[in-house]
């Protein structure tokens, strides 16, 4: 799809479509684990693992429709979105990670998270 827009994009078109295609991975993959999570017979200990994959699935979510726009794009904006988004994939994977041992999903979300994190902090270096 990004291939097919014809106007200017601000990004190397593949790298952009990386990042989109790690933010929607990470947003689902928090989006299971959250509710993995309220599945799990310690559900009381896994709150604040709750928390943060639920935050962090909204702001991947948003970031990539987000990034999906560019008629009159605006970098500012885009640039605050990576950072909170960054913020949220660092805050996850560590929570995730607290717990991976015990829980499959939390590994998985951690690793999703990782990634994400990495994706968008190599767009936000392409912003300068």
């Amino acid at each position: 799809m990004i291939g097919s827009h014809p106007g200017e994009i601000g990004f190397d078109r593949d790298q952009l479509a990386a990042a989109i295609a790690a933010l929607v991975a990470c947003s689902q993959a928090c989006t299971a684990c959250a509710d993995a999570c309220l599945s799990e017979s310690s559900v009381a200990e896994l709150t604040k693992c709750i928390r943060t994959d639920l935050d962090c699935a909204d702001i991947c979510a948003t970031t990539s429709r987000v990034l999906s726009r560019h008629t009159e794009y605006d970098a500012e904006i885009t640039r605050t979105l990576l950072e909170a988004c960054v913020t949220a994939c660092r805050t996850c994977a560590e929570e995730c990670e607290r717990h991976a041992g015990m829980h499959d999903h939390c590994r998985v979300c951690g690793e999703a998270c990782r990634a994400c994190e990495q994706a968008c902090r190599g767009l936000l270096r392409s912003i300068g």
